[in-house]
């Protein structure tokens, strides 16, 4: 189980695998952070840049 901090903010949650940490992230990223999470906030390219950071972020921890 990884313990990551949102990268947006200090709150962490945990996970087994990395898609079971950002679905126990998502609560987190819609209530604190809508602005980033909205589609027209970013475009398709930004947001897979953004999963695949984090991604590596999980798979270095």
């Amino acid at each position: 189980m990884k313990t990551l901090k949102c990268d947006l903010c200090e709150v962490a949650t945990q996970g087994e695998t990395f898609e079971e940490w950002m679905e126990a992230l998502r609560p987190h990223y819609n209530e604190a952070h809508a602005d980033v999470m909205s589609d027209s906030s970013r475009g398709k390219k930004e947001m897979e840049q953004w999963i695949a950071d984090n991604k590596a972020r999980f798979d270095a921890a």
